[in-house]
């Protein structure tokens, strides 16, 4: 308790230090740290306050949603129910998770409450048949048409992008947009940061067609070895570099400008970190593989780093069984020979929270130390546990609904494999 008053003690040092630049201020972060400290009251007022700054619905309706979690947990009922119902006005449309979440049992039997579920729409049914999914594409013909009319106008450039894409994006992109981007400043900040890249993507960025029978190839072998597969539809949009892909309840979220890369493509004006998150598109089937496992995945959530780890390394070896590759190939390649050197680093964080060191860090990475080494050590895993197992079929399952990630590693054999490297 003390460690987090004195954290907590800082973060609003930096609050008031900042003053009125609530730009620099995450108030997510805030809000989920006095959250978990269960000061609800105080969450609760973090919580309205990012909700007040994000500038895309989603992520204004998943903040006023907490805000009312906190109100509940306080017995705040009437004000609970205004903001859920605010939150749901806005998109906020988990009917299960709006159900089951316990922090909301005190509204439970109200009269109010009974009205709010009765609204709240029925998430399309996932499809079990491959032939049947859905390819959005609208985004990037939206995001190309804003493009070139901001470079023609750019004293309107936010204007025209806010006009042109984000006010007409498809429920797919809100999702993405909410979960993985700060601001549309953030978007054209980056956007404006690379004119040469973006001016040599374009042609790449159209190729989806070209790739769907790839796609639809990999759905129907996912079938084959895992008979009770659920198929989404798939959006493609252009981000700001802070998500190659995702999942929501509407689909996979694939940032398209992250695996867009071919030869003739100039990436001087990218940093490094940015670099290490580019991928060639004649990987995007294998990305496409890779977020399709994410939503078979019905794995415990762990805090601890092999779970992460674990549950990003599986989705790197059923995508490659079901493709043909992994959707990183490079990171393959570099860790050959390493192996045994990796896994003894990574075996000082497996049990703590410390997955930032693992995944998603490309902050930390250089040439000689790649990001994401946490996606290799889990496909590895995975890769024994599934080579020791006598019923295939039967091992993708239990790959795929994992309860205990320490018994897992210990079943699958990958300690004593590594160890005689």
């Amino acid at each position: 308790m003390k460690h987090f008053k004195i954290v907590l003690l800082l973060l609003l040092f930096n609050i008031n230090s900042f003053g009125q630049n609530e730009s620099l201020i995450n108030y997510n972060s805030i809000a989920d740290s006095l959250y978990q400290a269960k000061s609800y009251n105080s969450a609760t007022n973090f919580y309205i306050k990012a909700s007040q700054f994000a500038e895309f619905p989603n992520k204004k309706g998943s903040n006023l949603y907490n805000a009312a979690c906190c109100l509940a947990l306080q017995n705040k009922k009437d004000s609970a129910l205004i903001f859920i119902n605010k939150a749901v006005d806005l998109g906020y449309n988990d009917k299960l998770n709006i159900l089951n979440d316990s922090d909301l049992n005190s509204l439970h039997g109200n009269s109010e409450w009974d009205n709010l579920v009765k609204k709240l729409k029925v998430t399309k049914p996932l499809n079990d048949n491959p032939a049947k999914v859905t390819f959005f594409t609208e985004d990037i013909h939206r995001f190309w048409k804003a493009y070139d009319l901001a470079n023609k106008n750019p004293t309107q450039y936010k204007e025209i992008f806010k006009t042109n894409y984000f006010d007409k994006a498809s429920i797919g992109m809100n999702d993405y947009f909410s979960s993985k981007v700060g601001s549309i400043d953030q978007f054209i900040n980056h956007i404006q940061s690379a004119p040469k890249f973006y001016q040599s993507i374009r042609k790449n960025t159209l190729k989806v067609d070209d790739y769907k029978k790839d796609f639809k190839r990999s759905f129907q072998n996912l079938k084959d070895i895992y008979p009770a597969a659920k198929y989404p539809d798939i959006y493609f949009v252009i981000g700001a570099f802070t998500s190659g892909g995702t999942i929501s309840t509407n689909g996979l979220l694939i940032g398209l400008n992250q695996t867009s890369q071919s030869d003739e493509i100039p990436t001087d004006e990218l940093s490094e970190g940015l670099k290490t998150r580019l991928n060639k598109i004649k990987y995007l089937p294998n990305l496409i593989a890779h977020e399709l496992i994410h939503f078979q995945q019905k794995t415990k959530r762990d805090t601890i780093t092999l779970g992460y780890v674990i549950v990003e390394g599986s989705a790197d070896f059923i995508g490659e069984l079901i493709s043909g590759n992994t959707a990183n190939p490079d990171l393959m390649n570099w860790a050959k020979g390493k192996e045994k050197a990796i896994w003894e680093k990574f075996t000082k964080d497996m049990y703590f929270n410390r997955y930032n060191n693992w995944i998603a860090n490309s902050k930390q990475s250089s040439k000689n130390n790649p990001p994401d080494q946490g996606y290799w050590i889990g496909y590895q895993i995975c890769k024994a546990y599934y080579e020791n197992a006598k019923d295939k079929k039967k091992a993708i399952s239990e790959i795929l609904n994992i309860q205990d990630y320490r018994k897992f590693l210990a079943e699958s054999g990958w300690e004593e494999k590594v160890s005689k490297l």
